[in-house]
């Protein structure tokens, strides 16, 4: 699967429902394994005017399963109080 197929899925958490928007970024090893997935922090017509995006960085080991339309993740509040 490529970046760009990644980016049109949106990435929602299991544990509280809440979305986090589509894939902004990926963050690779130096082997190019997958290590996380970086979304927006603000989601909104105010992220719109920002002309640099900010992410918050969701580690590949939280991602449960990608499907035809959506990221899976299980974020508990743990992983979600250190954003």
């Amino acid at each position: 699967m490529t970046f760009s197929e990644l980016r049109d899925k949106e990435v929602i958490n299991i544990c509280d429902g809440k979305r986090y928007g589509h894939p902004i970024d990926l963050e690779l090893s130096e082997q190019a394994c997958a290590v996380a997935l970086i979304v927006p922090c603000q989601t909104g017509w105010k992220s719109v005017l920002k002309s640099v995006r900010e992410g918050f960085v969701i580690p590949w080991n939280r991602v449960r399963r990608i499907g035809d339309d959506v990221i899976l993740v299980e974020l508990d509040q743990a992983c979600q109080s250190e954003r």
